[in-house]
């Protein structure tokens, strides 16, 4: 990629890997900003397909396959972290942020790692193999402990409870007998989710800070302000992303999620891009998530992050929730977004929902 020093002229093509909803809403950012959207996806109707000017179909171990698709491009991101590196390797400084950022968050052991060398709380950990490796956890760790595979976990997939001795070995069935972490189950007054921005020059911005609900692992609803004691934590919390998106030298929006204990903020995982937490900045922050990793990837400059109204709440539209869409889209200050994904299966995220002020 070569911008000026203005950044990447309107009229340029930004590559998407993964045809989701984040992908849909970049490219839709992207569009407001005047750049087409490649996006790559093996689906064969990926829904941010709909809003972009150009789609590949292909495996995303498809060394090849990739090449192709990123060549005509100006700079390429990718919308979530499950991603083999080994094709994105060879995309270069085209790709933002680049794979570090996957390598790391992609894998909890890695990632756990990764936190510990920076100095951060993190819940006590450790790494299971097999049933051996968890019982020495048990031991070393103590009760309850959550069991989590290493990679390809996301809303509670891949987890399970070990409240005691006698639920190891179903615990560890229940994960697919997967390499995983087992962490101490930690007691906390809520979880929430620091947003930041970060350019190549290491300029960054942070959004405010989200109190996020979840249900069944999965997230319902972001509410923003957080209120106490969540509040009284948010400085240091906003600290510790810059400081961990400054060692990945990360390039866009990343996502530092949280626990809310009374040691201070405890870091629950990374997300290295744009994040269901921060879908609420669309409409209730001056510049959403979205515009802003466009921005960092294209080397714009950043822009605005504080909030339109004093209270910005987001709720998410899962499974049968969009049948309800004749009343939210006729509910006075309702912002509807409708992700056109198809089939509403239970625990599938169908839209969202935010309401301002």
């Amino acid at each position: 990629m070569t911008p000026s020093k203005a950044g990447l002229a309107p009229g340029s093509t930004i590559g998407i890997i993964g045809g989701g909803q984040l992908g849909r809403m970049l490219a839709i950012a992207a569009a407001q900003l005047g750049y087409r959207c490649h996006i790559y996806d093996p689906h064969a109707a990926p829904c941010a397909a709909e809003v972009a000017a150009s789609f590949t179909r292909g495996s995303f171990d498809d060394a090849a396959a990739i090449a192709g698709f990123a060549a005509p491009c100006d700079v390429v991101t990718y919308e979530f972290e499950n991603l083999p590196t080994g094709p994105l390797d060879a995309l270069g400084d085209k790709l933002r942020p680049g794979t570090r950022s996957l390598t790391v968050t992609q894998d909890r052991a890695a990632e756990k790692r990764f936190l510990d060398a920076a100095g951060v709380r993190i819940a006590p950990w450790a790494e299971v193999d097999d049933e051996a490796s968890l019982a020495a956890a048990i031991d070393t760790l103590g009760l309850p402990l959550l069991l989590k595979t290493r990679r390809f976990g996301y809303d509670g997939k891949g987890q399970a409870w070990v409240r005691s001795a006698e639920d190891a070995a179903a615990a560890w069935d229940a994960i697919g007998r997967r390499p995983a972490v087992a962490e101490n189950g930690m007691h906390f007054a809520g979880e929430y989710s620091v947003i930041t921005g970060r350019t190549e020059q290491g300029h960054a911005t942070a959004w405010p800070v989200s109190r996020n609900i979840h249900d069944a692992g999965i997230l319902r609803r972001s509410e923003v302000p957080p209120g106490p004691p969540i509040d009284a934590q948010v400085a240091d919390a906003v600290a510790v992303a810059a400081m961990l998106a400054e060692r990945l030298g990360h390039i866009g929006v990343m996502t530092v999620e949280f626990f809310a204990c009374t040691e201070g903020p405890v870091v629950n995982e990374i997300a290295p891009r744009v994040h269901n937490s921060g879908h609420w900045t669309i409409e209730g922050a001056m510049t959403s998530q979205f515009e802003q990793h466009i921005r960092a990837i294209c080397g714009l400059p950043l822009r605005d992050t504080g909030l339109v109204a004093p209270q910005v709440s987001m709720d998410n539209l899962i499974g049968g929730d969009v049948e309800q869409w004749d009343a939210l889209v006729a509910e006075r200050g309702a912002h509807v977004h409708f992700y056109n994904k198809g089939e509403a299966r239970a625990g599938r995220k169908m839209g969202h929902v935010t309401r301002v002020g």
